[in-house]
């Protein structure tokens, strides 16, 4: 293993995502890939959590954009990105892809608050949808189809985090639930933001999570039964976050004092169900 194929791989697993644990029964040259690129979102994405001020943000964020077009120039100069390029040659991943998701980071910077679900949308396509069009490609998509299925399924991932992230996201002054459902709900935002709850609130959560499960089902539906072998991963990670969305469900969405997780152990068993026996 490589230095820049070590660096990624503590990444990823340092993260503790419920991705990690669908890479694991991956092929050993899409594994790397996957942990590349997955380590190449985290990267990006910490710049927007860890970096208090929002001109170093987007500083950081501007060297990111530069660095994707150096490595596609064949002149990579972080360890993630010199992990990253023989997988993006072998399984197509394009300079653009990368940069989108970077684009979606920076939307953080400019934006804390979405007046409706189309501005959500797309703010969940860049961070997330993309992510799963590269992350199928990765895994061995061959249906053009697979794209839409990818693309919906990391909206049904994106809001899944939304959800269990409210209290945590509110506590750095963000609200990704849209302002005209707020309204609908009549929940105010400065409730989310001292952390109180109430059954408006809780009715609000429930409507998110249906939109949620709706996407998941669209999602699949959307899959060729061409790719469902090839596909396994992404459909491991749906089982993972969704069984997180009903444990959220079941809890009440008690999410703006606490963050509700899955047990490592939890996660492998899922991810191990989907494998061994093609099911959730």
């Amino acid at each position: 293993m490589t230095a820049a194929q070590d660096y990624v791989q503590q990444k990823a697993a340092a993260s503790g995502s419920s991705f990690y644990y669908a890479f694991l029964f991956l092929p050993p040259e899409r594994r790397a890939a996957i942990t590349a690129f997955y380590a190449f979102c985290r990267e990006v994405d910490d710049v927007v959590d860890e970096v208090s001020d929002p001109g170093v943000a987007a500083t950081k964020l501007a060297w990111w954009q530069a660095e994707v077009k150096r490595a596609f120039q064949g002149q990579p100069t972080h360890p993630t990105m010199q992990a990253l390029m023989p997988g993006a040659e072998r399984f197509g991943i394009e300079a653009r892809q990368l940069l989108a998701v970077i684009e979606g980071c920076q939307m953080d910077l400019q934006q804390t608050r979405y007046l409706d679900f189309a501005q959500l949308a797309r703010y969940c396509h860049l961070v997330a949808g993309v992510v799963g069009e590269v992350s199928a490609r990765i895994f061995g998509q061959s249906a053009p189809r697979t794209t839409d299925y990818a693309h919906k399924l990391g909206l049904a991932f994106q809001l899944t985090n939304i959800i269990r992230d409210v209290g945590e996201d509110a506590r750095r002054d963000r609200i990704y639930l849209p302002i005209d459902e707020l309204r609908r709900f009549d929940v105010k935002a400065h409730e989310i933001l001292k952390g109180d709850y109430s059954e408006r609130f809780t009715a609000l959560m429930a409507f998110q999570a249906q939109r949620a499960h709706q996407l998941y089902d669209e999602a699949l539906a959307l899959l060729p039964a061409a790719d469902r072998a090839s596909q396994k991963s992404g459909l491991m990670m749906a089982s993972i976050y969704r069984t997180l969305l009903r444990e959220i469900e079941a809890e009440r969405f008690q999410v703006l004092h606490q963050r509700i997780a899955l047990t490592p152990l939890r996660k492998l068993w899922l991810a191990w169900k989907m494998q061994a026996l093609g099911r959730f």
